[in-house]
């Protein structure tokens, strides 16, 4: 009976923490700069550093992902640079930098908004 108790109590703990991880907000590209704007008005100055900081980490992680794409644009031969493999590659390459701007463009509204509050803006630059 303890056994049971103690399996529901660690199934329990284990489904709570889930939850807490899997319902933070995220950095989304696409959320309308209005929106962003609003919520960011809303936000306390630790919402505010939380947000900036999972944008620059979106923002790091695409940029690593350009960099990768670009080690292997420099692989491609001369020869077949016209070829699709290469249009592939630079097709990747401008929807991720497209993606980086947008991801920008947000972070710097949270980023400005957490300076105005006299926030915490340390290891955030990009």
């Amino acid at each position: 009976m303890k056994a049971v108790r103690n399996i529901s109590l660690y199934f329990l703990f284990v489904v709570c923490l889930l939850l807490a991880v899997g319902c933070g907000k995220k950095a989304d590209e696409n959320k309308p700069i209005s929106e962003v704007k609003a919520e960011a008005e809303k936000m306390s100055a630790g919402d505010l550093r939380t947000m900036a900081m999972k944008y620059k980490e979106a923002i790091t992680a695409k940029n690593n992902e350009v960099e990768k794409l670009a080690t292997k644009l420099k692989e491609v031969p001369a020869t077949e640079m016209l070829g699709e493999e290469a249009k592939g590659l630079k097709a990747e390459t401008e929807n991720l930098q497209k993606s980086i701007s947008a991801l920008q463009e947000r972070f710097k509204i949270y980023y400005e908004k957490l300076e105005e509050k006299g926030g915490d803006v340390s290891g955030l630059k990009i």
